[in-house]
Parts: structure tokens; C-alpha cells; sequence
């Protein structure tokens, strides 16, 4: 999500965890690791993929218990070695170290973390696309998207709670 890691993490760079065990293979056939150490958002991730990795003949491979949540919990953020914000799957999208809500959106489109710079984008369209998806998404999901916009728009005038997911405050 390009939000935050600890310096020197590799970052596989995929878009779902279905991604992770083939990013693994071709890591482990050009990297041989002796140990691996992985961190996730709340540990559960880690869970699977440590399995999966041991499965894949790594035999010392670490996680971070609890997640970078736990951790933000247990260490100061002055003794941190998290940098940026992490990434959470809820509507405050990403937290700080104390755990309050961080500086990024949500595209409603590829659920992807956006920062106020990036709305600026003359392809960013609120809750329809943003510049990393404008060009990936079919005619009908944006007629689709637009409406829902215009939902949410015409619930916040008249006063009322809009059905579909929460609004950012």
C-alpha cells in the first residue's frame, strides 16, 4: 500500500495476499533466504504466511505477534522503527503510531490509500477513480460509482445518515 514499513522491509508490492505464496516462490528461487521475519497489519496474515513459507522449505521464519497494531501498542513511538502510517482495514484507512486516524483516503474504486496531493489529480473523481485506476475501471462501474456519489451527496444535504459505507469524517 506504499503507506509505511520498517526501513530495509522488502516490499512485495502486491495488491491481495492471494498474491503472496507466488511473489514467495520467485523470491525464495532468487534470494535463497535463510530466514525470513514478516510483519502484517494484526498478525493474522502472518499467520498464514509463516505457515506457508515454512511449508515452502524456510525453516526459521518470524513474525511480528499481534501486528503492527500490537507493536504501535507496546513500543514508544520515539523508540519506533515504523516508518509512515499503517494501513487498516476499516474506514479510518490508515493510523499513526497512537493508533488515531491517519492522513489518507480511500478510492472508492481500487480501495487503494490516497493522500490529499493525489485528489488534486485531474483523474481523481471522489468515490468514483483515482490517477491509479481512472483508465481500469468499465463505463458502467463509474455510471455506478457517480450515482453513488450523487446518494451520498443528496443524504448529507437533507441531514440524513447515507446507507452504503461510512463516510470519512
Amino acid at each position: 500500500m506504499g503507506v509505511g514499513t520498517f526501513k530495509g522491509a522488502v516490499d512485495p508490492e502486491t495488491t491481495s495476499f492471494r498474491e503472496f505464496p507466488d511473489w514467495f516462490r520467485k523470491f525464495n528461487e532468487e534470494n535463497k533466504p535463510k530466514k525470513v521475519a514478516m510483519f502484517c497489519t494484526g498478525g493474522i496474515r502472518c499467520e498464514k504466511a509463516t505457515n506457508f513459507v515454512k511449508s515452502e522449505g524456510i525453516e526459521d521464519v518470524y513474525h511480528l505477534q499481534g501486528g503492527i497494531l500490537k507493536y504501535f501498542e507496546e513500543v514508544e513511538a520515539d523508540e519506533s522503527l515504523w516508518e509512515g502510517e499503517c494501513f487498516v482495514f476499516d474506514n479510518r484507512v490508515t493510523v499513526d503510531h497512537d493508533l488515531q486516524p491517519g492522513s489518507y483516503d480511500m478510492c472508492h474504486a481500487c480501495k487503494w490509500p490516497i493522500t490529499d496531493e493525489e485528489k488534486e489529480h485531474p483523474h481523481y473523481e471522489a468515490g468514483v477513480s483515482c490517477a491509479r485506476c481512472h483508465g481500469l475501471i468499465t463505463d458502467a462501474q463509474r455510471t455506478r460509482f457517480q450515482e453513488r456519489q450523487r446518494q451520498m451527496k443528496l443524504a448529507r444535504e437533507r441531514g440524513e445518515k447515507h446507507i452504503g459505507r461510512k463516510e470519512k469524517a
